[in-house]
């Protein structure tokens, strides 16, 4: 058994990591583009520290990002040229709904989306449309504390179906969040939640998950309504949770994780809240209608969608092993793997597990709609960029889900790899933290031509979609 013929192969970003025209044509500010590049990312993107609380003259790499908004017919002539079959990105809310509170959307936001779906399908590439990837609008920050309130609930089915609505017929895959998990690691970042000092921070969030799930739910319903040919997925930042060790302890501790993970996608894929959260809920004082809850239970998504970067490991007592510095997630070192330069463990393997874990646990197909290495890439005098570490990272990944599909009979829709084109870090706000087969002049300062040209990789994927994954040879090897 090999790929099927119509594997998704393809790319993945996200607009307020490369789109830049941050308030041209009509556009509202949204949480990303408050938060600043340097010393008070983390603490803001974790809702530690609020958005205001800086000095002037910060740098805000989602400003002007690599100016896709632009650049986005090159940019697709360049995926075309790879061969992309499908290119995922995401929409972004304020470009629609400037506050997200407008009785109508703005036509120009909608007419750029609708000239980069036309652009797409020009050259046969498949849109993969994530509804909402790390997008608040700030109006709605501000005036109603983002998804603490049902009310933005009503704001986001607005704009769901506004957009279902404009592109029916055009696009066949939707997400709803990404990495919707982020809500508990990052929440400014991925859901435009600051947490005041005096305030109870897991009660804020789980009141804001349930809104998001409701959400969720929403959009699927939509889609069913508007446009019944599509398919709509949820997404997870996944990767297992390993314990440190044998001891019982650790593997408690590592499937204790796990557990809040899967949390959300176990609501939006089997409909239900897991029974372990009844406790929690009630002693956060928490309580859902039953209508919500049947309302869960018959709006659940078609497929799992996910990003795959590493494994992660758990100890009962981490003051025995060395922390691991990892993503939002973190945990203390796997001693068996080595890391990226930003920490990450490197583990292929993991993510032939992690995709036997969610089919086992979920039985719907599969989407790996990110995955890839960050790394600092040296231009040559002659502009070109050896990356050949980028391309033995990717051939063991793609080494491993075709296992998972041919070996283990795993269902995966397609396989986009983030960042195809270099932009923006959503962690560290960075443009040196590299992932793309294109190279974009860009510094980590915001100077640059913004030029974009081909590294290496950018051939070698052009050969593994071309041989539908069974050509994975690397120069030189």
């Amino acid at each position: 058994m090999t790929l099927p013929k119509d594997f998704l192969w393809g790319g993945a970003t996200a607009a307020n990591q490369l789109e830049g025209a941050y308030t041209e044509d009509g556009r509202g500010l949204s949480n990303v583009d408050v938060i600043p590049h340097g010393e008070y990312r983390l603490d803001i993107a974790i809702g530690k520290r609020h958005y205001s609380d800086v000095p002037e003259g910060q740098y805000y790499p989602s400003h002007e990002a690599i100016d896709f908004y632009h650049h986005y017919k090159e940019d697709i002539a360049l995926f075309a040229e790879m061969g992309f079959k499908c290119y995922r990105f995401s929409i972004s809310w304020s470009r629609i709904f400037p506050t997200g509170m407008e009785d109508e959307p703005n036509e120009a936001g909608l007419k750029f989306y609708e000239q980069v779906i036309d652009e797409l399908l020009k050259y046969n590439i498949e849109p993969v449309i994530t509804l909402n990837h790390f997008d608040m609008p700030k109006a709605l920050i501000d005036e109603l504390g983002s998804w603490r309130s049902r009310k933005v609930v009503d704001y986001f089915e607005k704009y769901v179906r506004t957009v279902f609505e404009r592109f029916q017929g055009k696009v066949k895959y939707w997400i709803t969040f990404n990495e919707i998990n982020m809500l508990l690691h990052f929440s400014f970042m991925g859901a435009g939640i600051y947490i005041a000092p005096d305030e109870d921070r897991e009660k804020v969030l789980y009141t804001a998950a349930h809104h998001e799930l409701i959400a969720s739910s929403v959009a699927v319903k939509l889609l069913k309504e508007i446009d019944s040919d599509a398919h709509i997925g949820c997404m997870i930042a996944a990767g297992d949770y390993y314990p440190y060790s044998s001891r019982p302890e650790d593997v408690w501790a590592a499937h204790k994780e796990d557990q809040e993970n899967f949390f959300f996608i176990d609501v939006q894929s089997r409909g239900e809240y897991p029974r372990w959260t009844k406790q929690r809920f009630e002693k956060l004082g928490l309580s859902f209608s039953d209508e919500d809850l049947q309302f869960l239970r018959e709006n659940t998504v078609d497929y799992i969608s996910f990003s795959y970067y590493s494994s992660r490991t758990a100890a009962s007592d981490e003051t025995k092993a060395e922390k691991a510095m990892g993503n939002a997630f973190f945990g203390v070192k796997n001693p068996y793997l080595k890391d990226s330069e930003w920490g990450w463990a490197i583990d292929p393997l993991g993510l032939r597990i992690t995709m036997n874990t969610l089919w086992e646990r979920y039985q719907k197909p599969l989407f790996i709609i990110e995955n890839g290495l960050g790394a600092r890439d040296t231009v040559e005098a002659d502009g070109s960029v050896h990356d050949t570490y980028r391309m033995e990272y990717l051939k063991a990944h793609i080494e491993a889900f075709k296992d998972a599909v041919e070996q283990d009979n795993i269902p995966l829709i397609g396989y986009t790899p983030w960042g195809c084109i270099d932009l923006v870090s959503a962690s560290s706000g960075e443009m040196s933290k590299r992932y793309g087969f294109i190279y974009v002049d860009r510094d980590d300062q915001g100077n640059g031509t913004l030029k974009r040209s081909k590294k290496d990789s950018f051939a070698w994927y052009q050969k593994v979609i071309q041989s539908n994954g069974e050509d994975l040879t690397i120069p030189g090897e």
